[in-house]
């Protein structure tokens, strides 16, 4: 499979009204600490995902601003990508889908050859369709997926998915989710046969306790 269509594979579910009406930006970076942790509950357990602050701070900003702003609350994850065979391997995902009403403005690419986070198993990126249009859905690796890295020598879109954290706690939860069935319809082909259905219900997304 080309490197084209496994970036098509893992790209963003955002809905164009969202992109037309919303500009590129910048947020502000979070407060200089190295890392924050956050607690995702979901209908299979909890999630808990480390941000690295330092290394991406453009896309933990935006990830943040989601959960701050109580966004992600009655989210979902919505997509399940799997490869065949007894090994889990691949991505969920979940977010907004696009949803105009919830959806903040896209926000600056942060590559793999900036940040230095690699695509391995746990790590979480964002999703998006060309560089600079991500908002509010990202995903989580199920093993080590070095495609999705930036590759500034293959031609087309290079820049591979903005990583920017990583599950701590909860992986658990991410295989069960992984494994669940997904008969339901992909709004883009690309996905079809990866739609959870049912989709598996973000309760709540917040900022872990700061331990003393």
């Amino acid at each position: 499979m080309h490197r084209r269509d496994l970036l098509a594979l893992a790209g963003a579910f955002v809905a164009a009204p969202a992109l037309a009406q919303t500009a590129l930006t910048t947020p502000a970076a979070p407060a200089a600490a190295k890392t924050v942790r956050v607690n995702v509950e979901t209908g299979q357990g909890v999630i808990v995902i480390e941000l690295y602050v330092d290394q991406a701070p453009i896309t933990t900003a935006n990830f943040l601003r989601y959960v701050d702003q109580k966004r992600y609350d009655g989210a979902t994850f919505f997509r399940a990508s799997r490869s065949p065979g007894p090994v889990d391997y691949g991505l969920i995902q979940g977010g907004l889908q696009g949803d105009p009403a919830r959806v903040l403005k896209p926000i600056a690419h942060e590559p793999t050859t900036q940040t230095g986070i690699k695509h391995t198993d746990g790590v979480v990126s964002i999703a998006r369709n060309a560089p600079g249009t991500a908002t509010s859905d990202f995903f989580i690796c199920v093993g080590d997926a070095p495609y999705l890295d930036a590759d500034p020598a293959a031609p087309g879109d290079n820049a591979g998915f903005a990583a920017f954290g990583k599950v701590v706690e909860g992986m658990d939860v991410v295989h069960k989710i992984i494994n669940l069935p997904t008969p339901g319809v992909a709004v883009n082909p690309v996905m079809k046969g990866q739609i959870l259905e049912p989709p598996v219900p973000i309760l709540k997304a917040r900022r872990a306790p700061v331990a003393p």
